[in-house]
């Protein structure tokens, strides 16, 4: 995209995928002034990626000066169990760390001060305040993509419990199941991730398939094995979602993430099983995210820019 000179003050906006990181220079309407795109060494270990935050964060300050911007903070999201209060990555199965002062490491390696966020938190943040949650105040906002996760939104406020909140994709849904990465069996991410729809289908049929979307494609086409595959995972998502609307309550479910692109092939069979499970609960309107894979990075701009003013930050500020 063009970038943007004399703009002014920034921030730095940093989501840290598995394979990915997304990068932007952002100005206080959340406006990309510039935005980059970087692979995630996750293959050379935790402190390969960890050097790769530094150089990218590195980078976007380099040019955040060469176009004369002011720098406020730096938000940067990862995956895994997140701890927003003590800034440390406590846990993260796709790239290894193990309870790290994240923040604190780049800050020291960059100069820049570093807010350290959770990459799916971010995304329902951005959603709630920009997308399509905004002015609702009970939420539940769930990324379905290799994994599952959830961000909840409780009376306007995000529910974190030092990084662990949030973990839909590990509610059991098939007990004694296929085997999950967290060491249990019959986990949501097993049944309804991506990952395992693409893993099913091929299981199922003994045709390789690259992706979810083309089990979405063979379903639209009208294929038995893609439909019945595709069922399975509605069931097993739909079944997750009455348990955490019976726990939370939401108004509204947003849903994001890869598999979502299958749009209403998603949300309509969803909407169906889910209402047929709910009886005296809060029945949620189901819609799909608006935000697409900007969303985390949008989010790590709102963090770093509520810890630039803590008096301004809205409410659903970390």
């Amino acid at each position: 995209m063009p970038e943007h000179r004399g703009a002014g003050e920034c921030v730095i906006a940093l989501d840290v995928g598995g394979t990915g990181m997304k990068g932007a220079l952002l100005d206080r309407d959340l406006k990309p002034l510039l935005t980059l795109r970087r692979p995630t060494p996750r293959a050379a270990g935790p402190d390969a990626v960890l050097a790769e935050i530094a150089a990218t964060l590195g980078e976007l300050a380099d040019r955040a000066t060469a176009l004369g911007l002011t720098i406020r903070q730096a938000g940067v999201v990862v995956p895994g169990i997140v701890d927003e209060e003590s800034a440390r990555a406590r846990y993260s199965a796709n790239i290894g760390w193990r309870d790290l002062p994240l923040a604190e490491i780049l800050a020291e390696r960059t100069a820049l001060p570093v807010t350290l966020g959770h990459d799916v938190r971010a995304g329902g943040y951005a959603e709630s305040v920009l997308g399509a949650a905004r002015g609702a105040r009970d939420v539940l906002f769930v990324a379905i993509g290799t994994g599952i996760a959830a961000a909840v939104i409780s009376d306007g406020r995000p529910v974190r419990a030092g990084g662990y909140a949030g973990e839909l994709g590990h509610l059991v849904v098939e007990p004694g199941g296929a085997p999950c990465g967290c060491g249990n069996r019959g986990c949501l991410e097993t049944v309804a991730s991506a990952s395992a729809v693409a893993a099913a289908y091929t299981a199922r049929t003994g045709r390789a398939v690259e992706g979810a979307d083309q089990v979405a494609a063979l379903v639209e086409y009208g294929d038995p094995d893609a439909r019945a595959v595709w069922q399975r995972a509605v069931d097993a998502l739909a079944a997750a979602l009455a348990v955490a609307g019976t726990l939370l309550a939401p108004e509204l479910i947003v849903l994001g993430g890869g598999l979502a692109e299958a749009d209403d092939l998603l949300l309509e069979p969803v909407r169906a099983a889910l209402a047929s499970q709910l009886t005296f609960q809060r029945r949620p309107r189901v819609v799909r995210a608006v935000l697409g894979d900007e969303a985390g990075c949008l989010g790590a701009g709102l963090y770093a820019w509520d810890a630039t003013a803590p008096s301004t930050a809205k409410a659903l500020a970390p």
